[in-house]
């Protein structure tokens, strides 16, 4: 179990640490990754990122009435588990920093998303194509 969590743990950084690229256009470096808890700068809460979108992808009217502090849309965004929620957010990566508390989320999603919780991070599902 320990080697299949390494192993997938590092085909993970690999694939999330690469530059995300839309056609023949390099968009940016994810500073997070899936399975990572970090911290929401602004509204002080913990979290588990469950995916990465290379840039906002949701409509203009939600930027308009939710993204207050008008982070760019051009960078990364994450789709987060709130610790102690039953919610998800959707948080611009200039929002966000790792956790130094590297305890288990409480979700009740979290088996959705993740296999196994091992030294701080969320082993992810495979996901069907």
């Amino acid at each position: 179990m320990e080697l299949e969590f390494w192993s997938a743990f590092i085909l993970s950084l690999l694939y999330w640490s690469s530059t995300f690229v839309t056609g023949s256009t390099m968009i940016q470096h994810a500073k997070f990754r899936i399975g990572q808890i970090i911290d929401h700068k602004l509204f002080d809460y913990r979290g588990v990122i469950f995916e990465v979108d290379p840039v906002f992808s949701l409509t203009d009217e939600w930027y308009e009435q939710v993204a207050k502090s008008r982070p760019p849309r051009d960078k990364p965004w994450y789709h987060v588990l709130v610790d102690g929620g039953v919610h998800s957010t959707y948080v611009a990566e200039q929002n966000l920093s790792e956790s130094s508390d590297l305890v288990e989320i409480r979700h009740p999603a979290i088996d959705e998303y993740f296999v196994s919780f091992e030294n701080g991070y969320y082993l992810p599902r495979q996901r069907s194509m």
